[in-house]
């Protein structure tokens, strides 16, 4: 029988990984992996590369240290997504609230489709600009 590779998280460059993790951990109700939460006496410890795991300890996200990170111009694309995470919820009441709770984490909204008769969206960006979408499927 063949193997094949498993994937075992997706990882966002930032330029402040702890920043980016908690806004995750919170929007998405994740926990840090072993070792990686944050000290106690809120002194930083090695934050260059985090990750994340459900509750089940199954790695969802990882986040690692880059010195620069431009910023995706999307619609435009002068400096394109590249890549973006899709997220869902069952009714267009929890997308509402799930917009809200982004925003109130420190992500911007770049695009608002919740009029749309098939796949009510927003198009997020988190607070390092990575852009992210949140449906009712």
């Amino acid at each position: 029988m063949a193997e094949y590779p498993q994937l075992l998280h997706t990882v966002l460059d930032t330029t402040r990984p702890r920043e980016l993790a908690e806004f995750y951990r919170q929007l998405l109700g994740l926990r840090y992996r072993p070792g990686d939460e944050p000290s106690a006496d809120g002194t930083a410890g090695d934050e260059d590369w985090l990750v994340l795991v459900d509750s089940a300890g199954v790695r969802k996200l990882a986040f690692q240290l880059v010195d620069h990170l431009p910023r995706s111009t999307w619609p435009e694309h002068d400096v394109p997504m590249q890549m973006h995470l899709d997220f869902t919820v069952s009714t267009s009441a929890e997308l509402q609230r799930q917009r809200e709770r982004a925003e109130a984490l420190g992500a911007k909204i770049l695009l608002d489709r919740t009029g749309h008769p098939d796949e009510p969206l927003y198009v997020c960006a988190d607070p390092s600009g990575h852009p992210f979408c949140v449906f009712v499927a």
